[in-house]
Parts: structure tokens; sequence; C-alpha cells
């Protein structure tokens, strides 16, 4: 299980200030801050997915695959 609770700094004027901020409810998650935002950002993936063809999807796909794979190639070997 993951902690949801950000690590409290060792400094204590920060430790001092995290907390102050803490109650007075001044360092609110992003989530809090700007809902819509963040529900629009999960949608933008599917919403581009669909104003694309097959063929762009396809497109698009075969890009990312040889990007992955041109990474995990492993360094020839020089002969002289």
């Amino acid at each position: 299980m993951t902690d949801k609770h950000p690590k409290r700094p060792r400094d204590a004027n920060q430790l001092a200030k995290s907390i102050v901020e803490l109650a007075t409810g001044e360092n609110l998650p992003e989530a809090l801050k700007k809902p819509r935002q963040t529900t629009n950002r999960d949608k933008g993936g599917a919403a581009r997915a669909r104003s694309l063809t097959a063929t762009e999807r396809k497109q698009i796909a075969k890009k990312a695959a040889s990007a992955r794979w041109k990474k995990n190639l492993p360094a020839r070997e020089q002969t002289e």
C-alpha cells in the first residue's frame, strides 16, 4: 500500500512551514486546486484517438514501436 502523504522535510524551518500550510489549507494538492484540468487531461488521449483515422493511428504506433526498439539495441562492436 502506498502512502498518500508526502514525506515530511527534515529541516526544522521547512517542517514548520509545511505544518502551517497544512493547517491553513494553503498547500492543497494539484487535483484539488484545478479539478477541471485534471479531468480534461485524462480525456485527451481518448479524444485524440477518436479523431484519428485507422491508418494514422497505425503510423503513430509504428513510429512509437520503432523508437522503443531503437533504444534497446546493443551497441555494435567496431572491428579494425
